[in-house]
């Protein structure tokens, strides 16, 4: 049985999406890219969303971060409606976009530098952040001379420094070799179990969102709704090779290749 997404608020909700539906207009046609989204993430929880590509996973996460307004429905984040870009979430997308003429600590201070932080105190949070992601004895690296990776433990820093409630991941992994990708999605579940900053995860890997989520969001074709909530029940501390190896985890995965498999026969 499908478990369908909360209609009502929760009070210790972080972020909250009822009803929500998103239309584009062109001169050629119209298109419906979200259709009655209801959606409601506690504080401090790891969502991971999946669903076929085009479904608008990607817009969901611009709905939260005010970079979109809904056609209809209402967006709430931290209690108030998103009515605009909001300056209290953190946002890595799926390329680390850092400037190559500013070495890792002035990548990451750059956050610091558009938010008006105090210098000495933004200066600690990125040594902080560094030690926390692996980057000491990088910190004076410019972007060309670190791996993939390591740019997006940069990007990661920066999304960071400013400890937002909540951090959006658009893909932030797909451009990663396998095994760096298996590496990152480590560091990302530790990181997140030391920050305890709440998580929305847009992503293409079915294995990436069972290890690392609390509960994946599988969305239907466009126009993109909820179709199902699947919670993972995981340990809180997760091995990555024996968690692969968990019933639980061949459970969840299987049941979202089924609806994923079913959504692709459908279209």
């Amino acid at each position: 049985m499908r478990m369908s997404a909360p209609a009502a608020v929760q009070m210790d909700s972080t972020v909250d999406i009822q009803d929500v539906a998103v239309r584009f207009r062109s001169r050629k046609r119209d298109v419906t890219a979200l259709r009655e989204v209801s959606l409601s993430v506690r504080s401090g929880e790891f969502v991971a969303i999946v669903g076929p590509s085009g479904c608008g996973k990607s817009t969901l996460l611009k709905l939260v971060s005010g970079l979109l307004r809904p056609s209809t429905g209402q967006v709430r984040l931290l209690g108030t409606e998103v009515r605009g870009p909001r300056r209290d979430i953190g946002y890595v997308f799926q390329r680390a976009a850092l400037l190559d003429w500013r070495t890792a600590r002035k990548n990451i201070l750059l956050q610091a530098e558009m938010r008006a932080m105090p210098s000495a105190a933004a200066r600690e949070r990125a040594d902080e952040l560094i030690a926390m992601t692996g980057l000491t004895g990088f910190e004076d690296a410019y972007p060309h001379e670190l791996s993939g990776g390591m740019q997006q433990r940069v990007a990661l820093c920066r999304a960071l420094l400013h400890r937002p409630p909540v951090l959006l991941m658009d893909e932030p992994f797909g451009a990663l070799d396998a095994l760096t990708r298996e590496q990152m999605n480590v560091e990302l579940r530790r990181i997140w179990r030391e920050t305890g900053t709440t998580v929305l995860l847009v992503t293409h890997s079915i294995p990436e969102a069972v290890y690392l989520a609390d509960q994946v969001v599988v969305m239907t074709p466009r126009p993109g709704t909820v179709d199902e909530l699947i919670p993972v029940d995981l340990p809180a501390e997760r091995d990555y090779g024996r968690t692969m190896a968990e019933p639980e985890f061949a459970r969840v995965t299987g049941r979202i290749r089924d609806l994923l498999g079913a959504a692709t026969s459908a279209e």
